[in-house]
């Protein structure tokens, strides 16, 4: 096993090497504006061309990054013309804002909200193809990738349904997807943005890993890779990289079989279009940092859903204790509605780790398993809009009728007392 180890460390220090040697330096500003200059948004190579309105957002967390978020309106109406409630996706980890919207319009749950009349909003983390850097900082530069979940939940997260509510005016329907619900568990039980968000959509949801049973990830863990990754100085992880590539195939060679490497990330997938793969991957994956990840495996091998653990020291001069502070789930309101899709197949949201969420949680979230769904099934099954997004929307549509009733009982109250 050590020499197993060993093997590894030396591999990706020389992949690292060779891999950064040679690159050019660009001064932030530059760098940054020839990102901007360069990309297109999400809105134009995907939204658009599907026939639906779309505009271009950007907001900025207060630790420097520029997130964007992109607003959908209904393909039969232009994006003022939307008279529902603001809805906000958030993907999961390794995607971008486009895994809403990768199948037919009849398929992705982005367009289905649209067409429905909800004011789509489609949030970016930080690193991602769709968000926009930093006020100072370069991607070449590793402080930009000094950031977990953490930092996604209570600066990320938190600033785009900020964002969001200051355009509309309107409490936020939220739905996040994998690394999506870490993050609204995590920052509506830290911060006060709850007060922001009408109702909560979480699919496969997380925030205990200590039951997963993905073969890959286990055995990323086992051989303790995320610590090797940091040792190494790498900071960015980017599975679209030579060094990405050559990661994967670090861990599959001669120890478990990545022939079908979906299926050992996330578990069986029953309802995945194969035939797609090769448009999916002109989307995805998106890049995260190495801390990240280190983040999450931090949580797998302790069991607990708490901060970022930067040893005993780290934590005594960060927290002012020995340990990281644990995430509080039952200080989440008991008057915030929640909902919850979830697999028997998904092999990262474990039910067991669910049943433990749902357990803490001082209210009695609504949920629907479905035995035969695994994690991605969750965004990209050809069956999802009647098998999971009819009875979401439907639990979004009673808590809008609740809402609009107590307003106006409210105003008809104001009335009466005049």
């Amino acid at each position: 096993m050590l020499m197993e180890i060993f093997s590894v460390y030396i591999f990706l220090y020389f992949m690292f090497n060779s891999f950064f040697m040679g690159k050019g330096d660009l001064s932030t500003e530059e760098f940054n504006l020839h990102r901007r200059l360069s990309n297109e948004g999400l809105c134009s190579q995907l939204i658009q061309p599907s026939g639906y309105p779309c505009s271009e957002h950007i907001t900025q967390t207060k630790d420097g990054y520029i997130l964007g978020i992109q607003r959908v309106s209904s393909s039969n109406g232009a994006i003022q013309a939307n008279s529902g409630p603001p809805v906000l996706l958030q993907h999961g980890l390794f995607q971008g804002g486009d895994a809403w919207f990768l199948n037919s319009a009849e398929q992705s749950l982005g367009f289905i909200l649209a067409d429905l009349g909800f004011d789509v909003w489609v949030g970016n983390v930080r690193g991602t193809r769709w968000s926009h850097g930093h006020i100072s900082l370069s991607e070449e530069d590793k402080e930009f990738w000094d950031w977990s979940w953490q930092e996604l939940a209570l600066n990320d997260l938190v600033e785009m349904i900020n964002y969001v509510y200051s355009v509309t005016s309107s409490k936020i329907y939220y739905v996040g997807h994998s690394q999506g619900t870490i993050m609204a568990l995590a920052a509506l039980a830290q911060t006060d943005i709850v007060k922001k968000v009408e109702a909560v959509a979480l699919l496969c949801p997380i925030s205990y890993l200590g039951h997963i049973s993905a073969q890959f990830v286990l055995r990323a863990v086992g051989t303790h890779l995320d610590q090797m990754i940091l040792t190494m100085g790498v900071h960015q992880l980017n599975f679209r990289s030579e060094v990405g590539v050559h990661i994967l195939n670090s861990i599959c060679e001669g120890h478990i079989d990545c022939n079908d490497l979906l299926t050992s990330l996330t578990g069986k997938n029953c309802c995945f279009n194969n035939s797609h793969v090769d448009f999916y991957l002109e989307f995805e994956p998106h890049p995260s940092s190495a801390k990240n990840l280190n983040h999450l495996f931090q949580m797998i091998r302790k069991g607990k859903f708490a901060m970022y653990d930067y040893g005993l020291w780290g934590n005594i001069r960060r927290y002012g204790s020995f340990q990281p502070p644990a995430f509080d789930i039952s200080s989440i309101p008991t008057s915030l509605p929640i909902w919850m899709g979830y697999g028997g197949s998904d092999a990262l949201a474990d039910v067991t780790d669910l049943e433990q969420t749902v357990n803490e949680l001082k209210s009695t979230p609504e949920l629907l398993y479905l035995e035969s769904y695994g994690h991605i099934d969750f965004i990209l099954s050809v069956n999802a809009k009647e098998d999971v997004y009819s009875h979401m929307i439907d639990f979004f549509r009673i808590q809008d009728e609740a809402s609009s009733s107590q307003l106006s009982g409210s105003k008809i109250s104001k009335q009466l007392n005049r």
